[in-house]
């Protein structure tokens, strides 16, 4: 066991420095762009992961703590001069309040499966609608941020700044993760995901669990917006609060693996990069997204547990052929 541990943490320490190291090995510009892309899109899908995957409170509404994190920091920075090196931490308090809120209103009221998923949809949608009608948030013009590359603004000249920004994230978002699997916290997600009824019985405080685990979610979500606000200096209702946004990283942590801590990763990497070749290859508009669509439905439908899940399948059979294999060795 401890043998395995120390292979896999080796594996994981590598894979860790080769990505630290890569952009000194990457020139073009687009790539590193589509690296950082894949690392937010990742850290965003870790963050439904946790809801989702763990606990098994599946959100079509994820997008409100990303917008509500986004503003937060913006207005914070455009109005009172407040630096975004101090204001992620107010956009992730703001997240994670949301978070108490949403979750308090829904689950207390036993929402759950796809009512949940709606009501997650319509506070999203409400916000939406009222970041359009306020002025303090620009309303339906937007904020428009001041480019000043400096840490205290979280800006930096180089794309490869981002770059790390976005690996940054991920890894915490990792270790949140890996700490979920070894923990009692976890374990009574995984118990309320199996079997909320049976979780209750046994003795966990099932409504106290969810509501921690969509602040976990809502606090991840408002850092992701205070990095998107900074590194393209835009915000308005729209991208702030994009249903789009909430179905992709509902998306990349289906398609990679629920309730694994790479799921998310694989799943992100897995459909940027279609995304990106269809889109290189493929001339005729509309065709790449159709060809993505395509893919999408395959891995879905014949993938159930996402790429992680069929890997994890692979491996257990393998072991258990080579198993049966050493038992009639050893039968006379």
């Amino acid at each position: 066991m401890m043998s395995n541990f120390r292979s896999h943490l080796s594996f994981l320490l590598l894979g860790a420095l080769g990505l630290i190291i890569l952009p000194y090995f990457i020139t073009s510009r687009f790539y590193i762009d589509v690296l950082t892309l894949i690392f937010f899109t990742a850290y965003l899908g870790q963050s439904w992961n946790i809801l989702g995957g763990y606990a098994g409170q599946f959100s079509f509404g994820g997008v409100m703590f990303f917008g509500t994190g986004a503003y937060v920091s913006s207005i914070l920075l455009t109005t009172f001069g407040f630096p975004p090196i101090f204001g992620i931490f107010l956009a992730i308090l703001g997240g994670a309040i949301l978070g108490l809120i949403v979750g308090y209103m829904s689950f207390r009221s036993g929402l759950r499966g796809s009512y949940f998923a709606l009501i997650t949809l319509a506070f999203a949608e409400l916000l939406r609608v009222l970041a359009n009608s306020v002025e303090f948030t620009g309303g339906g013009v937007g904020l428009f941020l001041t480019y000043a590359p400096g840490l205290s603004n979280l800006q930096f000249e180089s794309p490869v700044g981002f770059y790390y920004f976005a690996l940054i994230l991920m890894f915490i978002s990792i270790a949140i993760v890996y700490w979920l699997e070894s923990s009692r916290f976890g374990a009574q997600l995984v118990a309320i995901r199996e079997n909320e009824d049976a979780a209750e019985a046994l003795g966990i405080d099932t409504l106290r669990c969810k509501i921690y685990a969509i602040m976990i979610m809502g606090a991840m979500g408002g850092a992701a917006g205070t990095f998107y606000s900074q590194k393209y200096l835009y915000l308005d209702p729209p991208i702030a609060y994009s249903i789009h946004l909430s179905v992709e990283m509902l998306l990349v942590t289906i398609v990679g693996g629920m309730g694994t801590i790479f799921g998310p990763l694989v799943g992100a990497f897995v459909l940027h990069t279609v995304n990106e070749i269809a889109r290189h290859f493929i001339d005729t508009p509309g065709l790449s997204l159709i060809v993505y669509g395509l893919i999408l439905i395959i891995i879905i439908g014949y993938l159930p547990n996402g790429l992680i899940g069929a890997f994890k399948k692979k491996e257990k059979k393998s072991e258990s052929s080579s198993l049966d294999k050493n038992q009639s060795r050893e039968e006379p």
